[in-house]
């Protein structure tokens, strides 16, 4: 029937990884632009802060795992924007910033480099 070499395999399943990365990073970016719209203290920041901090706290434990192939001065690199940006989130959270363009602006450009 089908049959496929294993680095096509792998191909395709590296391709729909970064593709649903991109997925997950473009809702981020839409959450966290209609938050700074709205404003800190509205329902959408509150929706664009959750979301925002569960992805990337997932991407920081994916990023810790034995596994994950990447350069260790890469993963090294995402968890240091990983904990900025959960940082910032806080920050907002607890009503001490309005950092919702400092966070689109690095996870587009997070975003744009899975390309």
């Amino acid at each position: 029937m089908y049959q496929f070499s294993y680095a096509e395999v792998m191909e395709d399943g590296v391709a729909g990884a970064k593709e649903r990365e991109r997925q997950v990073l473009d809702r981020s970016i839409e959450l966290m632009s209609a938050a700074a719209e709205r404003g800190r203290n509205s329902n959408e920041a509150v929706e664009a802060i959750y979301y925002t901090r569960m992805l990337w706290m997932r991407f920081t434990e994916d990023l810790c795992l034995p596994d994950n192939q990447l350069e260790p001065e890469l993963k090294a690199n995402l968890i240091s924007i990983a904990i900025w940006i959960i940082n910032e989130t806080e920050k907002i959270r607890k009503r001490e910033s309005d950092n919702f363009q400092g966070i689109v602006e690095i996870t587009t450009i997070i975003r744009d480099g899975l390309k």
